[in-house]
């Protein structure tokens, strides 16, 4: 019995001593780092290398940060551009912890470097696009301008007449780029980089996600783009319109053209054609004149309509002379 209540305590203190020693040790992860506090104060590292690490147990705390890319979302902000252009903005960036120590210092944590981020990144976006025209920040360094007429000349190659929307969009669609979504961009990374340093962060790159316009002023755009388009169908109507008005001109003068040459070919056969029957009756009469004489009288008295006139002749007429008794 006595054995027993020696061996009991002896248990306890191996246990008490197996988790004070597995307390005594810590494991840094490949894409991780970690720094060691002792009362809140830093006593060691930080540890940057994967592998096991001995501590102080109950004394010395671990702080574990990742090492890898992280990303952080802005939320989508009204900003006014420039040229007066109000639009929403939605950034995101990717960034690391570069010096765990600073950063445990400053923010403590990821969520208090989010926070810290949200103020900076903000602050640099929101002077970038509202010192830039908005094209600046839609379109790309290389882009050239082209016309509306550029556009679609491929569905109106004949067509020499420009076409545009507003002198507002014109002015925005002939405007050179001079810098650039990218060279913006990289203007909002160079500004955040000199802030963040001092939280222990770096900011590797920041993005542009999205840009649109403002609901008010996204109504007053698609109105002004159907407007746009029905000011381009409307000359292509008319452009049509003409073209058709001249082929179907150039059509009946060939039309015309034609018929004045068939009936002046069917004329002359006609004239040929009299011309061929006279000469075959006057042959052929010219073999007995008196037969042609008395043909020519019976045919004058079957044209002759008694109903609608008079004629007045003496008996001794030519035109009775067959009609006379012979002699």
């Amino acid at each position: 019995m006595s054995t027993g209540k020696k061996t009991l305590p002896l248990l306890v203190l191996i246990l008490l001593a197996a988790l004070v020693a597995s307390g005594a040790f810590f494991t840094v992860r490949e894409g991780q780092q970690s720094i060691v506090t002792q009362f809140g104060k830093p006593v060691g590292g930080p540890y940057k290398q994967a592998g096991l690490y001995f501590k102080i147990p109950m004394i010395q705390e671990v702080h574990t940060f990742e090492e890898r890319l992280l990303k952080w979302d802005g939320s989508p902000n009204q900003i006014p551009t420039r040229d007066k252009k109000y639009i929403w903005v939605d950034t995101t960036a990717r960034w690391r912890i570069t010096d765990p120590l600073r950063f445990l210092q400053t923010v403590a944590s990821e969520r208090g470097a989010l926070s810290r981020l949200d103020d900076i990144i903000d602050s640099v976006v929101r002077d970038q696009v509202s010192s830039n025209l908005l094209i600046e920040l839609v379109r790309s360094m290389d882009w050239k301008p082209v016309t509306i007429l550029q556009r679609d000349e491929k569905y109106m190659p004949t067509s020499t007449t420009a076409v545009a929307g507003s002198e507002d969009d014109q002015a925005r669609i002939d405007t050179a780029v001079k810098r650039g979504r990218q060279t913006i961009t990289r203007a909002m990374l160079a500004e955040a980089a000199k802030l963040t340093p001092q939280y222990g962060i770096q900011v590797v790159d920041i993005e542009i996600k999205r840009i649109n316009y403002v609901e008010s002023v996204q109504r007053q755009v698609y109105e002004r783009m159907i407007s746009e388009r029905k000011r381009i169908a409307s000359q292509y109507r008319s452009e049509g319109e003409g073209d058709k008005r001249r082929i179907l001109g150039q059509m009946q003068k060939e039309m015309a053209r034609i018929r004045s040459g068939a009936y002046k070919k069917a004329e002359k056969i006609k004239g040929q054609g009299d011309a061929e029957a006279t000469r075959i009756y006057g042959k052929a009469y010219g073999r007995d004149p008196d037969f042609y004489a008395l043909f020519m009288t019976l045919e004058a008295y079957g044209k002759a309509d008694s109903s609608r006139s008079e004629l007045i002749l003496s008996t001794d007429s030519d035109f009775y002379k067959y009609l006379k008794a012979p002699k």
